[in-house]
C-alpha cells in the first residue's frame, strides 16, 4: 500500500538524482570545453593576474590550481607558474595546497554524484580491484601518488568512487605530493631566474636537475618497499 510517506521518499530520490544528473552533465561540459582549449591558457597572463591581485595573489592563485586541477588543466604547468611567481617554499606551499584543496573537490564531486551507482553495480573483478584499493586504504593513496601511474586529474574522480576515507586522502595526498611539487616548483623558479638572468643560475639549474633526478628515482624505491612488505 502506497503511503504519503512513501511517495513522498519516492520523490526526494527522484530530484535527488536529477540534481546529481545535472550537475554531472555540467561538470563533463566544463571539463571538455577545458580539454579542448587548454592551448589557450596563458601561464603569463595568469602571473600578471596575481602580482595584480597584490595580498590576495596566492588565495586567487590557489583557488584557480584547485578549480584547473577539477576541469582537467594541467598541473604541471601550474606548478611551475607557482614557482615562478612565489619561490620554492612558498611556491610549493601554494601549489601543494592547490592541488590538494582541487583533488578533495574531485574526490568529493565523484563520491556524491557515482559512488552509489559503482558500489551497486560493481561485480566480478572490478568488484575485487575496488575492495583491494579499500583494503589498502592510505598506503594506496601513497604509492599512486609517489608512482604517477594514472594522471593526477583522473585519479582523483576515480578514488572517490571508493570508500577510502576522506580524511585518509588528504593527509596522505598532500605528504606524498611533497617530493614532486617541490622538485617541479623550484624547477619553475629557476626557470624565472635563468630569464631574469639572476647570479647563481648554474647552481640554481643543478638544483633543479638534481631534484628532478631524486623524483625520478623514488617510484624504484617504493617498488622495492613493497616487494620487501
Amino acid at each position: 500500500m502506497t503511503t504519503p510517506l512513501t511517495v513522498a521518499t519516492g520523490m526526494v530520490i527522484v530530484k535527488n538524482n536529477m540534481l546529481r544528473m545535472g550537475l554531472l552533465i555540467v561538470l563533463l561540459a566544463a571539463i571538455s570545453y577545458v580539454i579542448f582549449n587548454r592551448d589557450q591558457f596563458d601561464a603569463n597572463k595568469l602571473q600578471l593576474w596575481v602580482d595584480q591581485a597584490g595580498l590576495a595573489g596566492p588565495i586567487i592563485f590557489m583557488l584557480v590550481y584547485a578549480i584547473g586541477t577539477v576541469l582537467f588543466l594541467p598541473g604541471s604547468v601550474l606548478t611551475l607558474t607557482g614557482g615562478a611567481l612565489f619561490g620554492p617554499v612558498l611556491g610549493t606551499f601554494y601549489n601543494l595546497t592547490g592541488a590538494t584543496i582541487g583533488a578533495t573537490l574531485a574526490f568529493i564531486i565523484a563520491r556524491y554524484l557515482a559512488s552509489d551507482a559503482v558500489e551497486q553495480k560493481s561485480a566480478g573483478k572490478l568488484k575485487q580491484l575496488k575492495h583491494g584499493v579499500e583494503k589498502e586504504g592510505w598506503r594506496f593513496i601513497a604509492f599512486v601518488r609517489l608512482v604517477p601511474l594514472f594522471p593526477f586529474n583522473l585519479l582523483n574522480y576515480a578514488l572517490g568512487l571508493t570508500r577510502i576515507k576522506l580524511s585518509h586522502y588528504i593527509i596522505t595526498s598532500y605528504i606524498c605530493m611533497l617530493p614532486g611539487g617541490f622538485a617541479y616548483t623550484y624547477l619553475g623558479y629557476a626557470g624565472k631566474e635563468a630569464v631574469t638572468g639572476s647570479e647563481g643560475l648554474i647552481q640554481k639549474g643543478l638544483i633543479a636537475l638534481a631534484l628532478l633526478a631524486c623524483v625520478a628515482f623514488i617510484p624504484r624505491l617504493v617498488k622495492i618497499w613493497r616487494n620487501k612488505s
